[in-house]
C-alpha cells in the first residue's frame, strides 16, 4: 500500500491546496433543502452580498505567499456562492488572472467556478473558457421532477433554465465543462437519475451524500445513537450483524452497477473511482472517503478565513475561525485547532471507526456527518451503514471482475 504522510506522522501541517472563494455570497435560487441558507448557521445574513475589491486583492497576494512559502506546484482555485456569477463573469476571470500573477512562475492555477447554471449563456461561458476557467453545475438529475426543490426567490421552477445553459456549456465550450454535482436522493430512481445526467455529456459527475449529522438526521434516517455505530449491517454485500437500513448506499451501489457493467467508461464518477482506489491501496483525495487530510480552506465575502461549507451544516458558527486574510496568513490558518483536527487522520476517529476493518476506505466518512449536538464530532458517520454498504458492495464487484480476468 502507497506510504501516507499525515500531520499525526510528522506533527507539521498539509499546506493548503484548494482555496475556495466566495466571489459572492447569495444566491438566485431558494432550494427548499439548501444547508447553506436553510441550515442552522446564519452567518451569511451579516456578510456582504459580493466579495469587494480589496477582498479579493488581499486574497490573491495570501494565495501566492502560501504557495511561495510551501512551493507548491500548483493549487486549485474554486470560485464558488452562492451564485459566483452574480459576481459577473468578467470579475471572476480578472480575480483568476490576479492569482495567476502573484503565484510563483512554476505553480499552475487550476481555477474552476462551481455555479447553478441558470446564469450561463454565451457570453459569460466565453469569458470563463477564455480565461481558462472550468465549469461546474450543480443539478440534482437531468429531468424537471429531479429538480423541483431547486427553485427561484418566487418559488418558480429553475429546471429550464438550468437545463439550457448546462447544454450549451457541453456544445459550446465541453473543454471548460468539469462535470456536474448531484446530491444523492434515495426517493428517486437512481439508475434514471444517473442515466438523465449522462445525457448532459458531463465529463466528471460527483455524486455526495446530504448534509446530515446524528442531532439532525439526513431524509430517510432515524437519529439513532452513533455509540451503537460500527460494521454490523447485515445485508447483500455485508458483515453479519444487526441490520440497518441502508437507502443511500443502496441507491449508490445501484448506479455503481450501472456504472460498472457499462463495459467502457461513459463518465467519471469520481466516489466510485476514489472507492476503488482505496481498495486498491491508493491515496485518497476527497473529504468523503479515506484518511488524506483535508487541504481546502474557505475566503467568504468579507475576507474571513474559515472552514469549509459543509461544517456549517453542524450548528451555527461551526465553521468560523476568528481569522481573515487582511490580518492572518493561510499558515496561521493551518496552526487553527479546528483546521488541525481535520488533519489529524486516523487519530480524530472515533474508537469504532478505528476498530473496523474498512476504516482505510472509508476514512470515518465526511466529518461534518460525524457530528452530535453537545458531543462534537468524534462519532462514526451517520452514514456508517451507507458507507459499508457501498465499500463491502465495490469490494465484491471488483474481486469478482479480477476473478473473472483471471488476474
Amino acid at each position: 500500500m502507497p506510504s501516507r504522510v499525515t500531520p499525526e506522522d510528522t506533527g507539521t501541517p498539509v499546506p493548503f491546496a484548494q482555496f475556495i472563494v466566495k466571489a459572492h455570497g447569495r444566491c438566485n435560487l431558494a432550494c427548499r433543502y439548501c444547508y447553506l441558507y436553510e441550515g442552522p448557521d446564519a452567518s451569511w445574513r451579516a456578510r456582504p452580498a459580493r466579495a469587494g475589491d480589496a477582498v479579493l486583492d488581499r486574497t490573491a497576494s495570501r494565495i501566492a505567499e502560501h504557495a511561495r512559502a510551501h512551493a507548491l506546484p500548483a493549487v486549485a482555485l474554486v470560485l464558488h456562492g452562492g451564485e459566483p456569477l452574480l459576481a459577473g463573469a468578467g470579475r471572476l476571470a480578472a480575480f483568476t488572472g490576479l492569482v495567476r500573477e502573484r503565484v510563483p512562475a512554476a505553480c499552475q492555477v487550476q481555477a474552476s467556478v462551481q455555479t447553478n447554471a441558470t446564469l450561463l449563456d454565451a457570453r459569460r461561458i466565453d469569458t470563463l473558457a477564455r480565461h481558462g476557467l472550468r465549469v461546474g453545475v450543480s443539478l440534482d438529475g437531468g429531468l424537471p421532477a429531479h429538480n423541483a426543490l431547486r427553485v427561484d426567490h418566487a418559488g418558480r421552477p429553475s429546471w429550464a433554465a438550468a437545463e439550457r445553459g448546462v447544454r450549451l456549456l457541453a456544445r459550446r465550450a465541453p473543454a471548460a465543462y468539469a462535470g456536474v454535482l448531484t446530491v444523492v436522493d434515495p426517493r428517486t430512481d437512481p439508475v434514471e437519475v444517473y442515466e438523465s445526467l449522462l445525457a448532459l455529456e458531463p465529463p466528471a459527475l460527483d455524486l455526495l451524500l446530504p448534509h446530515g449529522n446524528w442531532t439532525a438526521p439526513p431524509p430517510g434516517l432515524s437519529p439513532g445513537d452513533p455509540d451503537t455505530a460500527g460494521p454490523r449491517t447485515a445485508g447483500p454485500d455485508t458483515a453479519p450483524g444487526r441490520p440497518r437500513p441502508t437507502p443511500y448506499g443502496d441507491w449508490l451501489c445501484a448506479v455503481f452497477d450501472r456504472w460498472f457493467d457499462a463495459g467502457r467508461r461513459e463518465v467519471r464518477v469520481r466516489l466510485f473511482e476514489e472507492c476503488l482506489g482505496l481498495l486498491l491501496g491508493f491515496p485518497g483525495a476527497t473529504e468523503s472517503l479515506g484518511l488524506d487530510p483535508l487541504n481546502s480552506v474557505v475566503v467568504e465575502t468579507d475576507g474571513s478565513i474559515e472552514q469549509v461549507d459543509s461544517v456549517k451544516s453542524a450548528y451555527d458558527g461551526a465553521a468560523a475561525t476568528g481569522l481573515d486574510v487582511f490580518r492572518h496568513s493561510f499558515d496561521e490558518a493551518l496552526r487553527h485547532p479546528a483546521i488541525a483536527a481535520r488533519q489529524a487522520g486516523a487519530a480524530a476517529l472515533a474508537p469504532a471507526c478505528l476498530a473496523c476493518p474498512l476504516v482505510t476506505v472509508c476514512g470515518g466518512g465526511h466529518y461534518a456527518h460525524r457530528y452530535r449536538a453537545g458531543a462534537g464530532f468524534g462519532h462514526p458517520s451517520v452514514y456508517c451503514a451507507d458507507l459499508e454498504r457501498l465499500i463491502r458492495h465495490t469490494a465484491a464487484r471488483l474481486a469478482a471482475a479480477a476473478v473473472g480476468s483471471g488476474t
